[in-house]
């Protein structure tokens, strides 16, 4: 087993206020992860202390086998760990294909050339298309991002992050906001990803969830209860009860 991501006893406190509470999770290389709880468990406040948005109490985070725990989060970025957000963070009258490209620049550390038209940018064009193919976005790459329909606009947003070539793509609620028809579309998207993308995912939708992910782990009051199997997860006693109801008999 090769490991993307653990963390070893990591501890979040705001004052008194354990948020995090000694969680030990490993992430295997090329698994697509799910990392589910409910409202108030601590997620979101793990997601950042992962992206070193938070500096933890106490505790470790690895990734690739190396400690990233003291690295600000542009470091972690070019190391491979890329986040998106529960809200998306794109730039409305950029077309789908500028915004890729000005992602891709930046990673050569080019981004002051956004204002450059693309026929002088066709080193990153190229790869930009690739990115857009295998997300589906090909047809609308000269559309303006606000035009496209709130899916789409997740997907964009999941391109820039592919842009930056993780290593471990953390996905905060990707379909937070779009409407049930599409997303199922994104998630089929999101899973014909390549093994080489290790992703962590937060997501309220258990149906997308059991569907999507090969590892779960469930997080209660910013503790690890259990980390297994969907399978596993589905009959886990305590976990329905604080978490999935007995619909998941």
């Amino acid at each position: 087993m090769t490991v993307a991501l653990q963390t070893q006893d990591l501890v979040r406190k705001f004052g008194g206020f354990v948020v995090t509470d000694h969680v030990s999770l490993t992430v295997e290389s090329g698994a697509r992860h799910a990392l589910i709880g409910p409202n108030g468990a601590g997620k979101t406040t793990l997601i950042n202390l992962l992206t070193g948005y938070l500096e933890p109490t106490s505790g470790r985070v690895s990734l690739m086998g190396a400690d990233v725990t003291q690295m600000a989060q542009h470091e972690r970025c070019r190391q491979g760990l890329v986040r998106t957000f529960q809200i998306n963070q794109l730039f409305p009258e950029m077309t789908v294909l500028e915004s890729v490209v000005l992602a891709v620049s930046e990673r050569h550390g080019l981004g002051t050339r956004w204002w450059n038209p693309l026929a002088r940018q066709a080193e990153f064009v190229d790869e930009a298309a690739s990115i857009l193919d295998r997300l589906k976005l090909l047809p609308d790459a000269y559309e303006e991002t606000r035009s496209l329909a709130y899916g789409r606009q997740r997907l964009i947003e999941i391109a820039l992050a592919l842009a930056m070539q993780p290593k471990v793509l953390l996905l905060d609620e990707p379909a937070a906001g779009v409407p049930t028809s599409e997303s199922q579309e994104l998630f089929e998207t999101i899973a014909q990803l390549p093994r080489d993308v290790t992703i962590l995912l937060i997501e309220h939708d258990m149906n997308l969830v059991f569907r999507f992910a090969d590892r779960i782990s469930v997080l209660v009051s910013g503790a690890l209860l259990v980390e297994d199997t969907p399978d596993v997860i589905a009959r886990h006693p305590r976990v329905k009860e604080v978490y999935l109801g007995e619909s998941h008999d």
